[in-house]
């Protein structure tokens, strides 16, 4: 029995995901390009061996989940992204971080900095991050309170 469909990717999800954006950042107008099933298969080829009826189903798939949409162009149907890399980056870490940490981003964070496995210039880069994370916060609470509204013409 097949596993029902998660949001989130696949491995081969992510690996068809990542042919359709960079032959969209490759046309040349990414905005409106998009990519066939003979495409992508096309590229995958280059790293492994595809078969081009999987990758059809699996487009057909994150057409279902979302991540693509699909219209017909002449005799082939033409699939473009729904949503960014960065936009199912932050789709796939929404997940782990309520699946696992429970919405917490503190424990996320601490399984994150295991002294083990984080060297020093990682955890101060990290530091720098969450400092500017926190300069941006503060200036966005300073907007809001300063009455800078649209209101105040």
């Amino acid at each position: 029995m097949a596993r029902p469909a998660g949001k989130t990717l696949t491995e081969n999800e992510l690996q068809i995901m990542d042919a359709v954006w960079r032959l969209q950042a490759e046309a040349s107008a990414p905005a409106a390009a998009g990519a066939t099933v003979q495409q992508v298969v096309d590229r995958l080829v280059r790293s492994r061996s595809v078969a081009y009826n999987t990758v059809q189903t699996m487009m057909g798939i994150l057409v279902k989940k979302g991540y693509l949409d699909r219209h017909k162009d002449g005799r082939a149907h033409v699939y473009t992204p729904r949503m960014t890399r960065g936009g199912a980056r932050r789709e796939a870490l929404g997940h782990v971080l309520q699946t696992f940490f429970g919405g917490s981003r503190r424990e996320l964070l601490e399984n994150l900095l295991d002294p083990t496995a984080t060297d020093a210039a990682e955890i101060e880069a990290l530091r720098e991050l969450v400092h500017r994370a926190a300069a941006a916060q503060a200036s966005s609470d300073d907007d809001e309170t300063s009455g800078s509204g649209a209101g105040d013409l």
